[in-house]
């Protein structure tokens, strides 16, 4: 016979997650909740049993905790996913404390079995093994019989006809010589990080017996709505369905004279880096750019990394996003992940199906990533933009640079690379004034105006003029190289 037997996958009810087990929870599988103290443990458990609980699917929590369970649920109904209805009917909490003082590893096991003979659990969790490695300390049995006690723990765990976790908080060399950690079906091992002001948590999913999980290290936060995870967005490339990007459709920037400059405007699926110094106008082009989509009924999307909402919005791109042609991400709060920024973006540009991106500014985008992603920042953000683009939206990029009058650079972090079309705004000093100058730098694969043009900005709109025909004659007027 070659019948193979189907596992079948729980949702989590935690967002994000299912999409790193590959699919959802074993059911019947022995998982192991490990990690550092703090680290979010407990209210992932919390999270996913008050999802999966019901009358025809009961959920068993023990706690070994010294608190009663009635203290700790004081904080989880906090959480929205917490339901006071479940609670003695599809969920029970047991406290194992009074068990554990006396000393006895077999009288606690004993125990367990026979709460969960008695109730028919589905799910069952058993939480958290700090009191005990406490407890074992002055215990006669000590350290050996707390091993003894968590194999035996885990072996009666995996014989149950129900879905198990073992909350436990662990640091890398004890995970590394402890016998459960073998006979777990999945272990997800949860930790914060903190480096200089910032703290970020990771999850990992060490192990998931029977499906593809996704590799690893992703970022997770507990926010006012529990846990929710954002997965490592993963570059793929040369898969079926994926998009091509061609070069043969143009999108208008919104200023016909710069569309002509390009050879025809920016071609769809590009990455467009909009260089130039303070005030020269780069976020005025690309509120131009996505007021263009809009008329046409392209949606778009603006990341603000650096301006707050009434500094950024004015009153063209406002009454685009009243309007629901543009989706705007304040992504004001600090100490974001790379993962974190791009599940927004990416999330909105689905929902809206969004053809234009915006992200201003790139000068912002790092100050956005906490201190321990900005060390990666041209990682970040070449993963940002090769997400972006492999999704078929054209993204355009603002990043200001300190206008030097004795050298060209176009980008302050050496990304410009990254960049399909390059868009330069310089000042020059003419007549006892500045005047702003604008030039298409770079088309990947395509011809562009070399010309230097004049532009300036009228009302909420860029506008370009002649061609500086005598620019090099305007350049002699320039100022002195500086130090």
């Amino acid at each position: 016979m070659n019948n193979k037997v189907i596992i079948r996958r729980l949702p989590t009810g935690v967002p994000g997650l299912d999409d790193l087990l590959g699919g959802g929870l074993p059911e019947f599988s022995f998982n192991l909740l490990a990690g550092t103290p703090g680290s979010g443990k407990t209210t992932l458990a919390h999270q996913i049993m008050f999802s999966l609980a019901r009358p025809d699917r009961r959920a068993l929590f023990f706690t070994v905790l010294g608190e009663p369970p009635l203290k700790m649920l004081r904080y989880q109904q906090q959480f929205p996913f917490f339901d006071i209805n479940k609670i003695n009917h599809s969920i029970k909490f047991v406290n194992l404390a009074a068990d554990l003082i006396g000393g006895n590893f077999d009288r606690v096991l004993a125990r367990i079995d026979e709460e969960v003979q008695k109730f028919s659990p589905s799910l069952v969790f058993v939480d958290s093994f700090r009191s005990v490695v406490q407890s074992a300390k002055t215990m006669e049995a000590g350290a050996i019989g707390l091993q003894h006690f968590v194999q035996q723990l885990g072996m009666q765990m995996t014989s149950w006809q129900a879905t198990t976790f073992l909350i436990g908080e662990y640091l890398a060399p004890e995970a590394e010589s402890s016998a459960v950690f073998t006979v777990a079906d999945g272990i997800l091992w949860m930790s914060q990080l903190v480096h200089r002001d910032a703290m970020i948590r990771k999850i990992q999913v060490v192990k998931m017996r029977g499906q593809a999980q996704s590799p690893g290290v992703h970022t997770f936060r507990i926010n006012d709505d529990g846990v929710e995870v954002f997965p490592r967005a993963m570059i793929k490339t040369n898969l079926p369905g994926d998009v091509v990007v061609t070069g043969d459709r143009r999108l208008s920037t919104g200023v016909t004279e710069l569309d002509q400059m390009m050879g025809g405007g920016l071609p769809a699926g590009y990455s467009c880096l909009v260089v130039g110094p303070s005030g020269s106008g780069k976020t005025i082009l690309a509120t131009q750019f996505l007021a263009e989509g809009a008329r046409i009924g392209e949606p778009g999307v603006v990341a603000a990394f650096e301006k707050s909402p009434n500094q950024l919005l004015s009153h063209q791109l406002n009454l685009m996003v009243e309007r629901g042609e543009v989706g705007y991400i304040n992504t004001r709060t600090l100490d974001l992940s790379i993962d974190e920024i791009l599940h927004d973006l990416v999330t909105m540009i689905t929902r809206m199906q969004a053809k234009r991106v915006v992200i201003d500014s790139l000068s912002g985008f790092e100050l956005a990533l906490a201190s321990v992603f900005r060390e990666d920042f041209r990682e970040a953000l070449y993963r940002m933009v090769a997400v972006l683009t492999g999704m078929g939206v054209t993204v355009m990029m603002t990043a200001e640079l300190e206008d030097h009058y004795d050298f060209l650079r176009f980008s302050s972090y050496g990304n410009a690379f990254l960049a399909d079309a390059i868009i330069m705004q310089r000042y020059v000093e003419l007549a006892g004034e500045f005047k702003r100058v604008l030039s298409v730098v770079k088309v990947r694969g395509s011809a562009h105006s070399k010309a230097i043009r004049f532009f300036d900005i009228v009302g909420d709109d860029l506008q370009i003029g002649d061609a500086t025909s005598d620019f090099q004659g305007i350049l002699s007027n320039r100022p002195h190289n500086r130090q």
